[in-house]
Order: C-alpha cells, then sequence, then structure tokens
C-alpha cells in the first residue's frame, strides 16, 4: 500500500532564541481515518550535536484532543530541552483509543503506531532506540500500556496519567462501542483490548512502568485496580496517587514526574 509521508519545520521563536518544532504527515493511509499529523520536538543541541542519539517519549493525547494538546498543556520544547529528549506527539484522532477497531477497518491504530509511525520515526530522527519510551493521558494513558503491552522490546519503559485501563467501566461513552460494539453482546472483545486484558504481557516484559491518578479523577477506582493487579504480579510499577482531577491542571503537574523518571532510566546502562 502506499504511503506518503511529508515533512516541514515550523520555526518557533521563544525567549529570542530559535528552535524547531517539524511536523510529519502520514497520508494515503487506508487503515486510518485520515492524514495522521504528529508534531515532533528536538533538544536545543540536536542540529549542532553531530552523530549524538537521543532517548525519545511518545506522548499520546486523550479523548476528543488532538496531537497539539500536550504542547497545550506543558509545551514540549522546554521538556525536550531540559531533559535532552526527541518529544514525539501523534495524532490519535478524536476518539481512535489507539486499538485496532474490529468494527472499523480504517480505524487500525495499534498497527499504525507500531508498524509505520514508529518505524519512520526512528528513520528520520537521531533516536537511541535503547530508550525509547511511551506515555499519555486518559484515552493515551491506556494506549500508551496497550502498546506497550503488545510490544514491549520497542520501548524501554512506560507511563500513563488518569489512564483508563478497563474500557467496560467507561459503558456507552467516548465512542468505544462504535469500536467494540455493545460490552454486553462482546464481553470478551472488550475485556482484550483492555489494559487489565493484558496485564500479564506487561509482567512478562520485566521492565518499569508508571501511572499516577487524582483522587477525585473518575478512573481513581480503575488505576487502583491496576494498582492491585500489579503488586499481585509483581509487576515494576510505580504508582502515584495525589489530590486532583481529570483536567489540564493534573496533568500539567503529572508531567514532570514521568520526564524524571524516564530520565532516571534513561541514565541507567
Amino acid at each position: 500500500m502506499k504511503k506518503i509521508y511529508l515533512f516541514y519545520c515550523l520555526l518557533l521563536g521563544i525567549c529570542s532564541q530559535s528552535y524547531s518544532q517539524e511536523t510529519v504527515l502520514f497520508a494515503n493511509i487506508s487503515y486510518i481515518p485520515a492524514t495522521d499529523t504528529t508534531w515532533v520536538f528536538v533538544p536545543k543541541d540536536y542540529a549542532s550535536s553531530g552523530d549524538k542519539k537521543y532517548p525519545a517519549v511518545v506522548m499520546l493525547h486523550g479523548w476528543s484532543g488532538n496531537y497539539k494538546q500536550w504542547h497545550q498543556i506543558i509545551n514540549c520544547q522546554r521538556y525536550a530541552d531540559a531533559y535532552g529528549f526527541v518529544v514525539i506527539c501523534p495524532d490519535g484522532f478524536y476518539d481512535s483509543w489507539y486499538l485496532n477497531a474490529p468494527l472499523k477497518p480504517n480505524s487500525q491504530m495499534e498497527d499504525f503506531m507500531l508498524k509505520d509511525l514508529l518505524p519512520s520515526i526512528k528513520q528520520k530522527y537521531r533516536i537511541n532506540p535503547n530508550n525509547l519510551f511511551i506515555t499519555g493521558l486518559s484515552m493515551g494513558g491506556h494506549g500508551a500500556f496497550m502498546l506497550f503491552a503488545k510490544k514491549p522490546d520497542e520501548f524501554r519503559a512506560a507511563g500513563s496519567t488518569s489512564g483508563l485501563f478497563d474500557l467496560k467501566f467507561s459503558g456507552d461513552k467516548y465512542g468505544l462501542t462504535n469500536l467494540l460494539g455493545f460490552p454486553s453482546q462482546n464481553s470478551e472483545i472488550w475485556f482484550r483490548a483492555s489494559v487489565l486484558g493484558n496485564i500479564e504481557k506487561i509482567a512478562k516484559a520485566n521492565k518499569e512502568i508508571l501511572f499516577d491518578c487524582g483522587t477525585e479523577d473518575d478512573f481513581y477506582v480503575v488505576n487502583n485496580e491496576l494498582r492491585r493487579k500489579c503488586d499481585e504480579l509483581k509487576i515494576k510499577a510505580t504508582y502515584v496517587s495525589q489530590p486532583g482531577k481529570h483536567d489540564k491542571a493534573y496533568w500539567k503537574k503529572s508531567a514532570k514526574s514521568q520526564f524524571e523518571f524516564f530520565k532516571r532510566i534513561a541514565d541507567t546502562p
């Protein structure tokens, strides 16, 4: 199948200095809903660092968001500069849940992320393949852990903030019935599409994960259930529970601990 990748740069003036935010377009791919737009932020020394390879983190947005969401919350360029990471923000579309949807042939997002987006990004940028991380918020937190479970060798570690780890918990919300059918009729499909239905794969990976959730978040109950399963299976999990809601203020606070977690692991031989 023919795929077209288009690249162009947007120059941003920040604090009287010039940084490059690059936009990557993935077009003419029949198994995703439309052209996928991905923003890539490289550290300020990237252009002058020769052959140096950088750690990288894929940041997945939440339900009803797009590739701009994380940058609107934390300013991804500043994080790229401060931590020395390439920051990758793909578009998961409005409500794809980063799944291979049984009911939507044009929403095979798991295949797109693992077979198209990541190989292309790693080819175009000087990324250390041993230090590739993934995280996300809400829908993206679920997506990050699911992609990690499906292909753990691709990532050094995974994170999530305010993730929904049991999709049945949502009921008939967030567009999931369009992807998976109704839970009462397809309970096994819903379970296998959920992080909790793939928790054994995460355990077998024997790698570290981090997840956090605000105590006032509707998904708090599901995050506590994941914590119990991680304890049961002795997964190398760091779970942070702190005051907060399912909102930008919480995700902004959470992002720093996510990057600190990834930086620590990236610096460990």
